[in-house]
C-alpha cells in the first residue's frame, strides 16, 4: 500500500507545482501585456492577440499537468510489478 500512497502524494503535488507555475506564468504575461497596452494603446490588439497565444500555451502545460497525474493515479506502468511483489510478501 506504501506504492500506492506515494503515487497519489505525487499525483497531487505534481499536479499542485503545476498550477502554482502555470498561475505566475499567466499572472507575468497579463502584467506584461496591460502595461504595454498602457503605453500604447493603439497596439492593443496585436497585444490582446499576443496573450491570449501565450496564455493558451501556458494553460497547456497545466493540462500535460494533469494527463501525468491521471497517468499516474489510473494507468501506473509499474502497478503490475508491485501487485506481484506484493503477493509474494503476502504469502
Amino acid at each position: 500500500m506504501e506504492f500506492f500512497s506515494a503515487c497519489v502524494i505525487a499525483a497531487g503535488i505534481g499536479m499542485g507545482l503545476g498550477a502554482v507555475g502555470t498561475g505566475i506564468g499567466q499572472g507575468f504575461a497579463v502584467k506584461g501585456a496591460v502595461e504595454g497596452i498602457a503605453r500604447n494603446p493603439s497596439a492593443s490588439g496585436k497585444i490582446l492577440t499576443s496573450m491570449m497565444i501565450g496564455l493558451a500555451m501556458i494553460e497547456s502545460l497545466a493540462i500535460y499537468a494533469l494527463v501525468v497525474a491521471l497517468i499516474i493515479l489510473f494507468a501506473n506502468p509499474f502497478k503490475v510489478e508491485v501487485l506481484k511483489a506484493l503477493e509474494h510478501v503476502v504469502k
